[in-house]
């Protein structure tokens, strides 16, 4: 599964704000308290995507945006279940709602 993120460093705190499914697949919006050098915010993008959908970070990569807010991680796993996991989440927003 692909994932398209965008991603704020240097927050007050990590968290998701957002989760909606949309025509080119799953929409994250998300924020790290990390700062954006030497890889610091992905690893913490990577970690705080493994805990929101329990799978360990192994089962994660960043295939696109290492440098640039906008990021596409890759999931691996069964699609069922991190599909589930993304919809139970607190953030889920169905497709059109703000």
């Amino acid at each position: 599964m692909l994932l398209s993120v965008r991603l704020t460093p240097r927050a007050a705190s990590d968290r998701v704000d957002r989760i909606a499914p949309g025509a080119e697949g799953w929409r994250i919006e998300a924020r790290v308290r990390a700062v954006p050098e030497k890889g610091l915010a992905n690893e913490a993008l990577i970690r705080l995507l493994a805990d929101t959908l329990g799978v360990p970070k192994s089962a994660l990569s960043l295939s696109f945006g290492s440098k640039g807010r906008e990021k596409r991680v890759r999931v691996e796993g069964d699609g069922a279940s991190l599909e589930n996991a993304l919809r139970a989440h607190a953030c889920f927003r169905p497709s059109g709602d703000a």
